[in-house]
């Protein structure tokens, strides 16, 4: 079967690799559609995400749709034929698992695509891929698959709405940035009873595509500037280091920014004294824990989401689906189609 795996910074390359076998308690999903993450552009990049260096080959991708192909041992046969996307994350074991933390936070867990242990957790851009049967949610008959591929970026939309309340009704929101996550933000925002959304960037295609998915208001960063103190809550989703600067100052008094955006490694400076004197809640948000089964129901009721796909590329080109996902100003969300 074909796999999408890279060797370090800009070493990207289609593999041959042999078919996995599910075990017991397992099963083979056939890959849809998988879509390119920000930390699949960093280890393309980079070699690296953050800290977590590659070391071996490495299987990219953990955003992925497909179908039920085969299932192990003690397994119903009726999941077999069925869409479903994938919880990207695996737990440690339980002994490990005391300390109350969810799935995004565990110190010993590991996430499909991830570099941060070694063996790596190879991913799931390959044509088949085995998982663990309690990593699957069904997919409801109505929604396309490669809608189904956005369901775990948004997730991490969700998980950032949770950490700015949860509860927006009444409130004026702004999305600082653009991408595909704070596109699917403004769906997490809406969903939660906001008043008003706001999306900024500085470039106008992915602020068209925020306004397709349900944005009031759409700011073109240089042609237009960010009110000051005008919003309840900021999600800070570029993760740009002057951006949360401006989260800060664009919050009301008593307001949250949650810090959505990955910043670049290393200490940044942030105007904290605001934090202070207007009493601003920071707060940061890291993947998700739970928000993925609300992400699939959401999913069947947001048909406009299609609008964050903006192009779809096969496996053989994924070097330059890799570099259009990369390119902001053309691209918003990039699908790989394995064709199942």
């Amino acid at each position: 079967m074909r796999a999408i795996v890279t060797a370090g910074a800009r070493n990207l390359h289609v593999v041959e690799q042999p078919e996995p076998q599910p075990a017991a308690g397992e099963v083979t999903v056939r890959v849809g559609f998988g879509g390119i993450c920000g930390s699949d552009l960093h280890y393309h990049a980079h070699g690296a995400n953050g800290a977590a260096l590659v070391r071996e080959l490495l299987t990219l991708g953990h955003e992925i749709a497909g179908v039920v192909e085969s299932a192990g041992a003690g397994l119903e046969s009726d999941v077999v034929g069925r869409l479903v996307v994938v919880h990207p994350a695996t737990p440690c074991p339980p002994a490990g698992c005391t300390d109350g933390r969810g799935l995004n936070r565990l110190r010993s867990g590991t996430y499909l695509g991830s570099a941060a242990h070694f063996p790596h957790t190879q991913g799931a851009f390959a044509d088949r891929i085995v998982v663990r049967a309690d990593q699957l949610r069904f997919v409801d008959d109505s929604v396309p698959a490669r809608r189904a591929a956005l369901a775990e970026p948004l997730a991490v939309a969700l998980h950032a709405v949770s950490q700015a309340g949860g509860d927006f009704q009444g409130l004026d929101v702004l999305i600082s940035g653009a991408g595909p996550i704070g596109c699917l933000a403004v769906a997490g925002a809406r969903r939660a009873g906001a008043q008003s959304i706001t999306v900024s960037d500085l470039h106008q295609a992915p602020l068209d595509v925020a306004r397709s998915v349900g944005a009031d208001v759409t700011l073109l960063l240089g042609s237009a500037e960010v009110p000051t103190a005008a919003f309840d809550v900021v999600i800070e989703a570029s993760g740009a280091p002057a951006a949360v600067n401006a989260a800060i100052k664009a919050v009301r008094d008593g307001g949250t920014v949650v810090q959505l955006g990955i910043l670049p490694p290393g200490p940044h400076p942030f105007d904290l004294g605001q934090l202070i004197t207007r009493e601003v809640t920071l707060r940061g948000s890291q993947r998700f824990d739970v928000e993925l089964d609300a992400a699939v129901e959401l999913l069947a009721r947001a048909p406009e989401l299609d609008a964050i796909i903006t192009h779809v590329f096969a496996p053989d080109k994924a070097v330059e689906a890799f570099e259009m996902a990369a390119d902001s100003s053309r691209s918003c969300k990039v699908l790989l189609d394995f064709g199942a």
